[in-house]
């Protein structure tokens, strides 16, 4: 196993990530972006590589709109060296020690930590999220890290007596070279719900990063070399269709892990399954906060404001729809003074790009125009901060008397726009909930056990709160939705991804023979 890297070799692979020099001594509130654009590489061999063509496309900052990086977009030949070089390193990661794979992943840990205002700044500088929000996704990824290094206290198999003289064991092998296709909206968060399962479980890891935030990946691939990861056991793939398309037909990946659109997971599931891979595409949702009259008013407002304006609205996880059961002005009336005190900047990021935040206005739009009351309007403020007005801003908008078959009723508008919707009891939120075809969250605000228990019995999402706004589940309880919003089998993080990224090998042992007749005879 290759030890950690030391003086000019990390110094080089920082200075190409384009290491920003923030200090976790001394945290920004507001955005650090990038003195000068980046212009990012693939990962390859342990080595930032240039691709085979120069074609290249501009990566924009959702804070002011200026120009922070260059990503070239790949060939299906870069995709295939970059697979030739982890399948060759593969064999010897395989075969090193569980304990010594997650020794590595401990230091990975170790040094995201040191860097994390260098991380949280570079995530919310291309995603256009708070540096508060970048900052928790990427301490979520720690988390994750933290289970798989705890992979080597977890028995990975095991041996049975199953006759006379006959045993059965199971262990649990890495499939090879495996593949993560991951969205604009969590830089560092989501591949980091895949990273450290795969390596740590023996596989070799390729990673294609949305081309709208590629800044990022770029630093994690030299953290984790920092870290010791032998050459080619991590590759970086940058671009855009062809890149994916090739991964997902690729004969030597074994496995895909995808987060994105339901449009979009569905075709890579398709495409992948076709291609005789493992895939489990996470897509898209349509999640309700289901509020009663006897909710406490000022916690639901609190979690009701944070859930539908926490990164913009732009997270799969984002409440989208408020069930009103029967009267909670109260509370609406609190959301509602919230949403418009909502501080773009430094309460709210910006929305991904240009054409993101058009898409989002016209469904405002429409939404008023087909009888909603528009209560709050977000449309055309802008961050106090006036080196900011520059960015894709859009405030938190509030829609009331919303159908729940209408557009901002049942589809993913995917930003900071909460639709309620007035029911008459909680039998009825549960028959709006259950006829959404996601299956992602479900949240009940209210101080009657029974109540929440019904929720939670009765809500076709995967996973429910109760007086929780977004219900993440914290390692080691998975993530993972239903419906529409996850094609394949399991979670992503947590125990079923053990499953996901090794097979199991099953020996059956006979060292003499048997007196008895059975079916091993």
């Amino acid at each position: 196993m290759s030890p950690p890297l030391r003086g000019e070799a990390t110094s080089r692979l920082r200075r190409i990530a384009g290491n920003p020099g923030i200090s976790q001594e001394s945290p920004l509130s507001f955005v650090r972006l990038p003195e000068s654009p980046i212009r990012c590489k693939n990962l390859v061999g342990g080595a930032f590589v240039d691709v085979v063509t120069k074609d290249t496309i501009s990566v924009t900052s959702p804070w002011t709109g200026a120009v922070i990086g260059e990503v070239p977009m790949s060939r299906a030949a870069d995709v295939d060296t970059a697979v030739a070089l982890a399948k060759r390193a593969s064999v010897g990661w395989a075969a090193t020690p569980l304990r010594e794979r997650c020794q590595v992943l401990y230091r990975f840990r170790d040094l995201v930590l040191r860097d994390l205002e260098m991380l949280a700044h570079r995530a919310a500088s291309e995603a256009g999220k708070t540096v508060a929000e970048a900052r928790a996704g990427i301490l979520k990824g720690v988390e994750v890290t933290e289970f798989a290094t705890a992979l080597q206290n977890i028995p990975g198999g095991g041996v049975m007596e199953v006759s006379r003289g006959v045993s059965c064991e199971i262990r649990r092998k890495p499939l090879g070279v495996v593949a993560g296709i991951v969205p604009f909206n969590f830089p560092a968060m989501v591949p980091l719900w895949m990273i450290p399962n795969a390596l740590a479980l023996g596989n070799s890891f390729v990673l294609k990063p949305s081309e709208k935030v590629p800044l990022t990946a770029q630093l994690l691939g030299a953290l984790l070399a920092e870290a010791g990861l032998p050459e080619g056991v991590f590759s970086l793939v940058n671009g855009g269709v062809e890149a994916v398309d090739t991964i997902l037909d690729h004969p030597d990946i074994q496995a895909v892990g995808f987060v994105g659109s339901t449009a979009i997971a569905r075709k890579v599931y398709e495409r992948g399954s076709k291609a005789g891979k493992r895939v489990l595409a996470l897509g898209g949702a349509k999640n309700h906060l289901i509020v009663t009259p006897d909710a406490d008013v000022d916690m639901t407002a609190r979690a009701v404001l944070d859930s539908f304006t926490g990164c913009a609205g732009q997270r799969c996880m984002a409440a989208s729809v408020l069930l009103a059961v029967g009267d909670i002005e109260p509370v609406l009336a609190k959301v509602q003074e919230q949403a418009k005190n909502l501080a773009l900047g430094s309460g709210m990021g910006a929305i991904i790009d240009r054409g993101a935040l058009a898409r989002l206005e016209a469904a405002i739009g429409r939404a008023e125009s087909e009888g909603a009351k528009l209560v709050v309007d977000g449309r055309g403020k802008k961050p106090s901060d006036s080196s900011y007005s520059g960015g894709n801003w859009l405030g938190a908008t509030l829609l009331d008397g919303v159908r729940p078959d209408s557009e901002a009723g049942c589809q993913e508008l995917f930003g900071p726009i909460l639709a309620v919707v007035r029911v008459k009891n909680v039998t009825e939120a549960l028959q709006i909930e259950n006829a959404n075809r996601y299956g992602n969250a479900c949240s009940v605000f209210t101080t009657n056990g029974a109540v929440a228990e019904a929720v939670a019995a009765g809500a076709k999402a995967a996973m429910i709160g109760v007086n929780v706004g977004v219900p993440v589940p914290r390692e080691p309880f998975s993530f993972g939705g239903m419906g529409e919003s996850k094609f394949g089998h399991g979670d992503i993080t947590g125990p079923s991804s053990i499953d996901f990224w090794t097979h199991n090998k099953k020996i059956t042992r006979k060292w003499a023979p048997q007196d008895d007749q059975n079916w091993m005879s």
